[in-house]
Formats: C-alpha cells, structure tokens, sequence
C-alpha cells in the first residue's frame, strides 16, 4: 500500500507550510500529494507550485470539481500540469452535489449523474488520446455543442497541444454502490469518501472483485497522539461540517453513506442540529466510533495494529490527511 498527502483545500489564503510538508512527504517515499476544491482555492494551481518544487511525488486531485470546468477544459488543465510536471499528474474528478453545483458553479445538477459523469470522462478522454476531433453526441457535454441557441458554426476540434500521456490515469470520487460500479467500469481508480475497512460490502460487490491495477486511493485524517477522543476532534469537526451542510437536508449523499454505515439516526441528528444553527451541537452528536473507524488516530501502537485492516483491503494508496510531519514520518516508519 503507497502513501500519499492529501492538503485539501485552503480556507483564508494559502498555506506557507503546504509546500515544505509536501517536499518532506517526497523525503520520506510518499508516492503522491493531493489537493481539493469547494468553493473557494482550485486543485491545479497549488499542484503546479509543488510541482516546481518537488522532483518525484505524484500530483493529484481530490477532487477537481465537474461542474467547474466544462470536460475539455479540466483535459487542457491536465494535459497542461502533466507536461510542466513531467508525467506526474493523477486526474480525480468528482460531481460535487446540488447546492454546490447550482448555488456556486450557477449550472442545473445533472438529473442522470452516472450519464453526466460518462459523458465527461468519455471528452476527457478523447482529449488526451489526440486520435481525432473529439465529438460526442451526449445529453449534458455534446461536442460540438447542438443546443437551440447555438449558432451552427461549431466543428470538432482537435487539441492543437500533444499530451504527454494519452492514458493519463482518471480517478472518479464515488459514495453510492451504483456510482462506484460505473467508476470501475470507466476509470483507473476510485476515491472513496469515509472508508471503513470493516465494512467494504457499504459500496457494494464491486470492491470484492477489481481489475488488476485499478487504483483505491483513499483518504483519512492520521495523527500520532496519547489521547484517541483528542486526535478524534478534528474528524468530527469535518464530519459535522459535510454531514450536516454539505447537501440539502433531503439530499446529502455524505449523510446517506453515513447511514449506509449503520449510523442513520446519528446521522439524521447531525442534520436537525447542524440546520437549526446548532454546529457544535452537531460536531458533539458525531459519534466517536464513526470518526474513530475511518481514521487512524492514537499511539504509534494503536495506528500500527489498526494499518493492518487498511493493507488487508483493496486500499492501494492511503492518503494521509495530516498536516504533521511526525506524524507523516512514523506512518511511513510503519508502512515500510
């Protein structure tokens, strides 16, 4: 199982610490580094600096957002950032929900998401292997575009730029049994949000059976620390924030997979307190149990022997959400 670094994304301004944490995840073996968007910094500027000051680690994104880019756009991001960073880019795409989607990006969420996301991966595609005019008949990305108010001069367009790697691996970020069946079948890897490694049967049979070289990158906050309830605080704080926020309160994919986990009731509260303006209320209601089985928090001995669970799953990237560089270094210590 490879490590990497997941930043995230920034919330008043850049991190000084970003690129120094990333040259010592690179010192220590990590095999990638990881950056997000919401609404707010964007996944592929950062990744460009850490690319002019890092030589090996890999660059992805978790996740680059669908709804901000039209699909040739995010292909001309990456073929870009693959050519400046010498082949080093890992593409994570994800849907994002409808409050995000409508209420920033100002686009209608897509009514069949599966059929919007193979739309966008298929122009994805198309725009890397440079074999020919990208041109798709689709329902939410046709290219060129047919809509009632398009002027008729539209062509398919070939990218005057030759990518670096025509096969540049695609990650889709997935919750739903139904959307990671579809990310099997169309991607190179997946992006699990929540992992559990006790309970893989959450996504569905899919993950028992993965093609060969299919990527499972997924991320989890790790910090070395005596106390387990302390190092957890950090976790519920996020997990409050998505479960109670991230979606509308008859809409959020985050808190559907919470209940798929066996934590409905627990979810539904976090909702009802976090809605009513109550969010430290809601961070409380998350149950540390929850926090507790999709993180690896503790002594160096409790994160050794729960790393075991993770390398006995079909994980084959853990990434690291931890701004700590001890903590990095004894997980490498302990992956070695």
């Amino acid at each position: 199982m490879r490590l990497g670094l997941a930043l995230g994304y920034w919330g008043r301004g850049p991190d000084a610490g970003h690129v120094p944490l990333a040259r010592e995840a690179e010192r220590l073996g990590y095999d990638s580094v990881w950056t997000a968007e919401s609404w707010g910094s964007d996944a592929f500027t950062p990744l460009t600096w850490i690319a002019a000051h890092t030589s090996r680690i890999r660059l992805g994104t978790a996740v680059a957002q669908m709804a901000a880019r039209s699909p040739a756009a995010t292909a001309m991001h990456a073929l870009t950032l693959d050519h400046l960073c010498g082949g080093r880019l890992l593409l994570g795409l994800g849907l994002s929900g409808p409050q995000v989607v409508e209420g920033w990006y100002g686009r209608p969420f897509p009514k069949s998401p599966l059929a919007a996301t193979r739309e966008y991966v298929d122009v994805v595609r198309q725009v890397l292997r440079r074999e020919a005019p990208v041109e798709l008949d689709g329902r939410f990305h046709a290219l060129p575009y047919r809509g009632p108010d398009a002027t008729g001069l539209g062509r398919p367009l070939k990218s005057v730029t030759h990518p670096l790697r025509p096969r540049l691996p695609v990650l889709l970020g997935a919750e739903g049994p139904r959307n990671v069946a579809q990310t099997v079948s169309i991607a190179d890897g997946w992006l699990p949000l929540y992992w559990a490694p006790g309970r893989p049967e959450v996504y569905g049979d899919v993950v028992r059976e993965l093609p060969e070289g299919f990527l499972v990158a997924a991320m989890a906050r790790v910090k070395v620390c005596d106390d387990v309830a302390e190092g957890l605080l950090p976790v519920k704080a996020m997990l409050g924030f998505y479960i109670g926020g991230m979606g509308h309160a008859a809409r959020n994919f985050h808190a559907r997979l919470m209940a798929r986990m066996g934590y409905g009731a627990e979810a539904r509260r976090i909702q009802e307190l976090f809605l009513a303006g109550r969010r430290e209320e809601a961070v409380r209601a998350v149950p540390d149990a929850f926090a507790d089985e999709i993180s690896l928090v503790g002594p160096r001995e409790r994160i050794a022997e729960r790393l075991q669970l993770w390398r006995a799953g079909p994980v084959t990237d853990l990434l690291a959400l931890s701004p700590d560089p001890h903590t990095l270094r004894v997980l490498a210590e302990l992956n070695s």
